[in-house]
């Protein structure tokens, strides 16, 4: 595997890179802003209900137990006066309440540039691009591993996007890259070809610690400026079912620690991993969760957390996993009465099982991205390009995705419910009256811009306006908005000394070896 070149590509896309660019391509697209979800959220549960599962989750940390592959984790359990047997703890429900009273039920994450910085909590809604896949699809190539190149390019895809709120983890995993360096190489390019803020993966102590410097570098802080408020965001998985492994739980005490924010989010399939209810499911995944942020929070008071919910269910022909299914909706908005029991920020999944991005894969991501807003999501996790559920990443899906969040977005617009004078437009429909129409009125000339929303990809012409200008479905619409985007891409400003240092830090990381491996 190559490991001598991405000193080279650290430099690929820089000025060497400006003459295939041309400014002729604008994406037309809504404005940046983190929008509120204002609606009242779904409430399938009854308080009984709620009830019910609250307790489940309780009886589970403190007759079942959860464990814990972490030695520091369990001195700490110690500590707090957890029944610790083996890596199995147990926890009484005061302590997990009387840890769960001192996270902040919302925080701000500021990047390097503070116009992009995104209010986790309240009524807030945050898109997160797709994060992690081992491969990749487009139109053209098909399905391949994940490379440096596709990996660059979703990150053009995240800045360019105003919907795109947060940059997750690596949106396809570049396998050309040593795994003992490709955190350098990765988040450096995060940092260089975006401005909002990035994730980093808790695997291990160094990737952790070379995320943050690097990110405190990227932003021109000192280190006490860094650990002042947060910057950036980890996610951290539980093993399904009840146990959490040794490098996650390292890096979430690390970057809590830190002040930085750490989202708890259990994998629970049920039928595999959970029970095969989705009461059951829900209660294991947040038992799995509530037990990580307690620990979280006896360790650093106050520290930013969020609750994740990622349950949904297998094909039980199969086995395989499915999503955007009804009960991965069901089990969404659950998860959300309960995070909102406990005053908590929530995070779910814009998600799916489709192979390329056809229908299937739209109406199942649909379910799920309306699930996140009917839920009161406040994060939202591989909302645009996910595929194969979770296996694939796909530049077209991407577009369409944020097709999808742009909607999202207008729905919630405070436009669309307004009710004063001027929206109620008694004038004009006194002025229009009985059979004439509204087109050229005043009323209508002073708003025809704003008034509705716009698309980027889909095509709103008529059967015989679209055939004569080509027939193209909406996957070629899409892998051309994405070929524009990339071939036209400028990365955002960044101070020449503030990149120098970076490239120097990631340059002596990797003569030390980066992180260590056993290959």
């Amino acid at each position: 595997m190559d490991t001598a070149t991405p000193d080279r590509r650290r430099r690929h896309g820089g000025r060497g890179g400006n003459a295939r660019r041309t400014t002729r391509f604008r994406l037309e697209q809504m404005p940046w802003c983190v929008p509120q979800n204002t609606d009242i959220p779904t409430a399938p549960l009854r308080e009984d209900g709620i009830e019910a599962i609250h307790q489940g989750a309780l009886y589970i940390l403190a007759e079942i137990g959860v464990e814990f592959l972490n030695e520091e984790a369990l001195a700490l359990f110690r500590h707090a006066g957890c029944r610790v047997e083996g890596a199995n703890v147990r926890m009484d429900a005061d302590f997990v309440m009387e840890m769960l009273a001192r996270a902040p039920a919302s925080f701000t994450i500021t990047p390097r540039n503070p116009a992009h910085a995104v209010p986790i909590g309240g009524a807030h809604m945050a898109f997160v691009n797709v994060s992690s896949p081992p491969a990749t699809w487009d139109m053209i190539r098909g399905k391949r591993t994940g490379d440096y190149e596709s990996y660059r390019e979703f990150l053009m895809l995240t800045q360019a996007f105003n919907c795109i709120h947060l940059v997750g983890g690596y949106p396809v995993e570049p396998v050309d890259i040593h795994p003992a360096i490709r955190h350098l190489d990765c988040i450096e390019q995060k940092l260089l070809l975006t401005d909002k803020a990035v994730h980093a993966y808790s695997l291990g102590r160094e990737r952790v610690e070379d995320a943050m410097e690097m990110v405190r570098i990227a932003g021109g802080l000192s280190h006490a400026e860094f650990d002042a408020a947060p910057r950036m965001f980890t996610n951290i998985n539980s093993v399904s079912p009840l146990r959490h492994d040794f490098p996650m739980i390292d890096g979430a005490l690390r970057m809590a620690r830190r002040g930085q924010p750490v989202i708890v989010t259990p994998f629970t399939l049920a039928g595999a991993m959970a029970p095969v209810t989705m009461a059951g499911a829900v209660a294991q995944s947040l038992a799995e969760a509530l037990c990580a942020i307690a620990l979280i929070q006896y360790a650093a008071p106050g520290a930013p957390v969020v609750i994740g919910t990622f349950t949904s269910n297998v094909d039980m022909r199969s086995g395989a996993p499915a999503f955007g299914t009804p009960e991965y909706m069901r089990a969404t908005q659950m998860t959300g009465q309960l995070a909102r029991r406990y005053c908590l920020p929530m995070r779910s999944s814009g998600v799916c099982t489709a192979n390329i991005p056809d229908a299937q894969a739209m109406w199942e991501t649909c379910n799920s991205l309306w699930a996140a807003v009917q839920s009161g999501s406040n994060i939202v996790y591989h909302a645009a390009g996910w595929l194969e559920g979770g296996l694939m990443a796909s530049p077209e899906k991407f577009v369409m995705d944020c097709e999808m969040l742009q909607m999202i977005q207008r729905y919630f617009d405070p436009m669309l419910t307004a009710t004063a004078p001027e929206d109620l437009a008694l004038d004009a429909i006194r002025e229009v009256g009985a059979g004439g129409h509204f087109f050229g009125v005043q009323h209508t000339r002073e708003r025809y811009e704003t008034a509705f929303y716009s698309p980027i990809a889909s095509d709103w012409r008529n059967y015989e306006a679209w055939e004569r200008d080509g027939a193209t479905d909406t996957i070629t619409r899409a892998h051309r908005i994405y070929r524009n985007i990339v071939d036209s891409f400028t990365p955002p400003p960044i101070d020449e000394g503030i990149r120098d240092e970076l490239g120097d830090f990631v340059a002596r990381r990797k003569s030390e070896g980066g992180a260590p491996t056993d290959f």
